[in-house]
């Protein structure tokens, strides 16, 4: 596990590079995110970048173990006055291991899909290690759908990377980038027309 963290380090040094310089309009637009803007994953990466695992216990507890209301409210607290206040201050928290009481997986399940949730809607894609993708959707695939995985989704269909030595799930298989199954594993429909597959009708049925 200790390879996490500099795979990690890495993706937010990336983003930040990626944002550096880019136009006001460019940050509030849409991210894969719904109802986030861009602004808004960047303020989210660096809420749970600074977010220990007492703090993740007490901010719940405080919005009444609704996930939703916490991360709204972690946006809230964290949103600078400017995306540039922002980014300085995300720039500030890249090498930090915090983290809340979770697989430490999940960093890299936050940090390649976030990447996408705000470099897509600015017409990039991220360039990520493989093994750190892999690993990723294998732990999307662990994961039940009430805490934001793909288990109960890969027990309908499986999902093969053409570039990847990785395969999750049972049933129809869909065929696409490991990329962009992870995607579709964390709900993103914007990645169904890179796949094919006899399994892709059943998925898209739920992602889309």
């Amino acid at each position: 596990m200790g390879d996490v963290w500099p795979w990690v380090h890495a993706e937010r040094e990336a983003l930040v590079r990626d944002l550096d310089g880019r136009t006001a309009e460019e940050w509030e637009r849409p991210s894969l995110c719904e109802g986030w803007t861009v602004h808004d994953v960047v303020s989210h990466l660096l809420d749970t970048a600074l977010t220990t695992r007492l703090g993740f216990v007490l901010g719940l507890a405080r919005a009444r173990l609704d996930f939703d209301r916490q991360n709204a409210r972690g946006v809230r607290r964290q949103r600078g006055d400017s995306p540039q206040d922002t980014l300085a201050r995300f720039r500030r928290v890249v090498g930090r291991t915090s983290t809340p009481p979770a697989p430490l997986d999940s960093r890299l399940v936050e940090a390649i899909v976030h990447g996408e949730d705000v470099r897509r809607p600015l017409g990039l894609i991220g360039d990520y290690p493989q093994a750190a993708v892999r690993r990723a959707l294998r732990l999307q695939a662990r994961t039940p759908s009430s805490f934001g995985g793909a288990r109960e989704l890969v027990a309908q269909v499986r999902l093969v990377a053409v570039d990847a030595d990785v395969a999750v799930g049972t049933g129809p298989e869909v065929h696409g980038p490991v990329l962009s199954l992870l995607l579709v594993a964390t709900g993103r429909s914007i990645a169904l027309d890179d796949l094919d597959g006899p399994g892709l009708a059943a998925l898209g049925s739920v992602v889309g």
